[in-house]
């Protein structure tokens, strides 16, 4: 469903490689994880793909056509995405925000609101208590899902997600990211999550991409990654490992609080 080929780009007049070579492909209804720290590459890779930036050297695709012959804005239209904090205009109500792309592309009103309420419900939220109501008004949690609903409103085959769950309390980020994958088999999405945490990529994902200063270490799925030689790559893998064995030795084996 999306190809990277060769991919590179660079800021700072050439100074700053945020992209070296990368070659990777994202399978129709995959959802695949890209981890990596500060400064790997992963949300640059992420903004060339709906050509929010465009790439230096490479070519991306996007069912078998070059992103670079589809106008932009038309591009991103038909592309879902969700940012960090949900990203809503602040300005607008949950109805305005989730109806924003479908108003561009000209839907009738009556479709819109019929489409603004069903992915309030897809989302758990009461159309009757959210709809009108403005961000500020709005947990963090549910800013998030009326991100998602927003993102999924011209229903799109693709969603682009941009550590969505990071500034979430750890309930509600878990809760969230169980609803996402649950809504990403239901619709037949294909996803690309990005994230700095690999605890949520190995429980969300099908396949984790892993970048390291513009690069891609390693692809593969959990048991596949574990098979790694790179060392990037384990000490990656250790983090969960050693906290499964000391939540292992503080928790009752009978589950009891």
């Amino acid at each position: 469903m999306i190809g990277y080929d060769n991919v590179a780009k660079s800021f700072g007049g050439g100074r700053i490689k945020a992209i070296d070579g990368v070659s990777l492909t994202v399978q129709r209804g995959e959802l695949l994880a890209i981890v990596g720290g500060s400064g790997s590459g992963k949300t640059t890779l992420l903004r060339l793909t709906n050509r929010l930036i465009d790439a230096d050297a490479g070519a991306i695709a996007i069912d078998g056509r070059d992103v670079r012959s589809v106008d932009p804005i038309a591009l991103r239209r038909g592309i879902g995405m969700v940012f960090q904090n949900g990203g809503l205009f602040p300005h607008l109500s949950v109805a305005g925000n989730i109806g924003i792309t479908p108003k561009l592309l000209n839907w009738p009103k009556t479709e819109i609101a019929a489409r603004v309420d069903e992915l309030l419900h897809l989302v758990r939220l009461d159309p009757a208590q959210h709809r009108n109501r403005l961000p500020h008004q709005l947990s963090g949690g549910q800013r998030q899902r009326v991100g998602v609903a927003r993102a999924l409103a011209a229903r799109p085959e693709i969603v682009l997600m941009d550590e969505p769950f990071g500034a979430l309390d750890p309930l509600t980020r878990d809760v969230l990211g169980g609803d996402f994958r649950a809504l990403h088999d239901r619709l037949q999405l294909t996803t690309v999550l990005i994230t700095h945490d690999i605890t949520e990529a190995l429980l969300l994902a099908d396949r984790i991409a892993v970048m390291h200063r513009g690069r891609l270490l390693a692809l593969g799925t959990a048991t596949e990654l574990a098979g790694s030689r790179s060392a990037y790559v384990a000490e990656l893998l250790r983090t969960p490992r050693r906290q499964a064995q000391r939540l292992g030795a503080l928790l009752p084996r009978d589950g009891a609080a």
